[in-house]
């Protein structure tokens, strides 16, 4: 077996995904043993000597992820001073991408990272969407940014999930005449609380669809117009108690609904 040389990862960020890039690369070659070496958070040419010296040294070669154009430059120059093997990872294709696009690179570390926070905290709104859906713990009402509240089968759910895929956290309340509404919806601003408000017709028709999916009698109480009337007029008057704005969703696809919700929870927002 014959070991390969030393890799020093530089990078002006910690480094793990050009790590995992050069894994890649490594793991083609059978029978070596890989030896790899991170350099993180390279800010400074001081810091590009420091790891020269290492390099020529221990005999190895270079693979660095530098945003920086002129830090790429000073790399580049001294490891070819010292004759060693030195890898841009990400210089090419920057200026590949501005050739295509026309548009000039904002050579700043840790872009990637800035996306990342954005991903985490949509997982984390989707997180507790599920967490605090459908009325499960009434706690989450007061942590929420917007809380939904409807009868049965007015798309809360698909509806709080649509909201948390643009970061905001949401829990969903089902209004049921024989259920008292949690305390904690009558202790949250007003512009936090949005009523979803649907036709008799198209809730009947909705929920008949529903049973019938289920394998059930479609004619149940569940899906009766007397029974639907009676949710639904216990809702306009808890939503009015509540003071809340109400949105038709009636004939609203999900999205239509989520933009009349977001723009009046920005507007809001704008206006505190």
């Amino acid at each position: 077996m014959v070991d390969i040389p030393v890799i020093y990862v530089v990078s002006d960020t910690v480094g793990e995904t050009a790590e995992l890039i050069t894994k890649s690369a490594v793991a083609q070659f059978k029978g070596n043993r890989m030896n790899i070496k991170r350099f993180p958070y390279v800010e400074e040419k001081a810091n590009i000597d420091e790891v020269i010296s290492l390099v020529k040294y221990e005999q190895g070669m270079i693979v660095y992820n530098l945003v920086d154009a002129e830090l790429r430059k000073y790399m580049q120059e001294s490891a070819q001073k010292e004759g060693i093997c030195a890898c841009d990872m990400i210089g090419p294709l920057i200026e590949k991408i501005g050739l295509v696009s026309g548009l000039h690179p904002v050579n700043e570390p840790g872009a990637v990272q800035k996306l990342d926070k954005d991903y985490f905290k949509r997982i984390e709104a989707i997180e507790f969407a599920v967490k605090y859906d459908d009325g499960k713990d009434p706690r989450g009402i007061l942590k929420a940014d917007i809380v939904l509240i409807g009868v049965s089968r007015t798309s809360k759910t698909p509806l709080s999930q649509y909201l948390a895929l643009k970061r905001l956290k949401v829990a969903n309340v089902p209004i049921v005449p024989e259920v008292d509404p949690p305390e904690e919806l009558f202790a949250i601003p007003r512009h936090k609380c949005y009523g979803l408000r649907i036709s008799p017709e198209k809730l009947t028709q909705i929920r008949r669809e529903r049973l019938i999916s289920l394998g059930l009698d479609e004619h149940a109480m569940y899906a009766r117009q007397e029974r639907i009337t009676e949710e639904l007029d216990y809702f306009e008057q808890l939503a009015s108690k509540l003071d809340c704005r109400v949105v038709d969703v009636t004939n609203k696809a999900i999205e239509e609904t989520a933009n009349i919700i977001l723009y009046h929870y920005y507007k809001n927002k704008e206006q505190r």
